[in-house]
């Protein structure tokens, strides 16, 4: 071993640092993480209160993802430029204010104005919660608390649902804000025993790059976000307009990818000229990085995908309350939440590597079984297992490929990692839960207008007074109130429901078996995660 290894080594067990800190750090992505979990609990108080359709209501989710997805590489940079510690209790005071928006607004602009600050806010918290991390722990402690992290988001999804879903059901939503405001309060009050940092004044935010970057991600993510309503090839009614026919969402989707490309392009020139950077491509320099990131998206779209899918059946198509839901979901967030907490005790026995292959098997299993087990009644012993094992997988992923970024850059550039990081999870959850409900759309509206073929008993007239081309997942009773103002005799309103009956079973198998094939995908880039033996962890300080 390398006498810088064992220096770091050494500092990694001589330097215990108390966890105080770290719990203000694990309440701060809590208070991101249960803010975006509460946000569709109150949707229907929002349209109640305020009077508005559910379409507007929903802006609030969209502008808090846009923010954080447009801001946070920019953000990274204020902190490295301001100093972490400052910043970090800046916006935590400005996630308080966002959440005093919330309790007491008087409008829906109101609601929406508070999300943007709470979105501009959580730009700079996901950075700094790993420049934080990087400057105050190390060794297994910063396992530990990377892991930390990704178990506050499990922890969160569950209380929302939980807290936010009683306290909608019993008081009203605006209470649900007061717990946002006492966690941001009590993060606030934390930071005073985070170790110190200056910021580096010299340290310039390029403007160019945020603007290319910040269109490149509001492109992506709207294109992504509106590929089933506005729709993925040709445009439709629903569509705020068409180019020759053509659908904006793919248009945007590709101007992002090109405005995505532009910013590469001008930061690597940048880069070469010897200016700071607006993010810091050197962290994506070696193989092992770009596989970390690879494997991230992958991870986080399928979680994304899973959690649109599950909750849009129970809810729409069972019926079922939002409590309900947090029930059903509960086998595969508390899993989430365990494993992402205790995967760091096996770092010392097993390489990354061998981690993430074994992991992504769980998860590729996990959905097949799910394909083939999963019925009308979310309670049966088989679906539950098939979510405790994916809940498994999923929990040690995401916990494993963000400690490999952090522990593979010097400390310095732990913000470029953190903007890195919530950039592609807010683009991933962006695609994972677009491409899923578009997939599943699709495979619904297809499998449904072949059964109608295949089904005499519903004759060709009564087909037509139903529009197959808006086809969606839509409950029992809906769909017998649509078709009570055809011609539709009771005999044949019963066949058209146990027709859709089978077909949405259908396209939930298919749609778990094809994020199956993308789990199996993914043991492409976890194969190049790094191989490292316990005692060969390379140190970054010295590369």
């Amino acid at each position: 071993m390398s006498n810088s290894q064992q220096l770091k080594n050494g500092a990694a067990v001589d330097e215990r640092r108390s966890w105080t800190p770290m719990i203000g750090l694990f309440l701060a992505q809590v208070l991101m993480s249960f803010n975006v979990a509460a946000l569709p609990i109150s949707l229907g108080g929002f349209v109640e209160d305020f009077g508005v359709p559910p379409t507007t209501a929903s802006t609030t989710i969209v502008v808090y993802g846009l923010a954080v997805a447009a801001l946070v590489m920019t953000g990274a940079k204020l902190g490295q430029r301001v100093g972490w510690v400052l910043i970090f209790r800046i916006v935590v005071v400005a996630f308080a204010g966002s959440s005093l928006l919330m309790i007491f607004a008087p409008t829906i602009g109101w609601a929406i104005a508070g999300q943007v600050l709470a979105g501009a806010s959580a730009a700079i918290i996901v950075p700094s919660l790993v420049a934080l991390i990087a400057e105050n722990y190390r060794g297994d402690q910063q396992a530990t608390a990377v892991g930390s992290l990704g178990s506050a988001r499990a922890f969160s999804g569950v209380s929302a649902f939980l807290i936010g879903g009683t306290l909608g059901t019993l008081v009203g939503w605006r209470p649900v804000f007061l717990i946002t405001l006492a966690l941001a309060v009590a993060v606030f009050a934390l930071s005073f025993g985070l170790r110190s940092d200056r910021g580096n004044r010299a340290v310039r935010i390029d403007l160019i790059a945020s603007v290319l970057i910040g269109a490149a991600i509001v492109m992506l993510t709207l294109g992504f976000n509106n590929l089933n309503g506005w729709g993925v090839l040709a445009a439709r009614d629903t569509a705020p307009f068409s180019i020759l026919g053509l659908s904006p969402a793919p248009v945007l989707v590709v101007l992002g990818v090109i405005f995505g490309q532009l910013f590469f392009m001008w930061t690597r020139r940048r880069t070469r000229r010897g200016r700071t950077p607006l993010v810091d491509l050197s962290v994506l320099d070696r193989p092992e990085e770009r596989a970390a990131i690879y494997a991230m998206f992958i991870i986080v779209l399928m979680e994304a995908a899973v959690n649109f899918t599950l909750p849009t059946y129970i809810q729409v198509v069972q019926g079922r309350t939002p409590f309900d839901t947090s029930l059903a979901m509960m086998p595969f967030n508390l899993t989430v939440f365990i494993t992402a907490t205790l995967i760091v005790r096996f770092y010392t026995r097993f390489t990354p590597r061998t981690i993430a292959l074994f992991s992504f098997a769980l998860t590729t299993v996990a959905l097949v079984w799910l394909a083939f087990v999963v019925t009308n009644n979310w309670e049966t012993i088989p679906t539950i297992l098939g979510l405790i094992v994916f809940g498994i997988g999923q929990g040690a992923l995401v916990t494993l490929v963000f400690n490999v970024l952090v522990t593979s850059v010097p400390k310095e550039l732990a913000g470029d990692v953190g903007s890195v990081r919530g950039t592609t999870q807010n683009l991933a959850s962006a695609v994972g839960t677009a491409v899923m409900g578009a997939v599943l759309v699709t495979l619904l509206t297809t499998g449904v207008t072949q059964a109608v073929e295949d089904h005499p008993e519903l004759p060709a007239e009564l087909v037509e007074q139903v529009d197959l081309d808006s086809v969606n997942f839509v409950g029992n009773d809906e769909l017998r109130d649509v078709l009570a103002s055809t011609t539709a005799t009771p005999a044949q309103i019963d066949a058209a429901v146990a027709l859709n009956e089978d077909q949405r079973l259908r396209t939930l198998k298919l749609g778990f078996l094809i994020l199956a094939g993308i789990s199996a995908v993914a043991a492409l880039p976890a194969s190049r995660l790094p191989n490292y033996k316990p005692d060969e962890i390379p140190d970054p300080e010295t590369e």
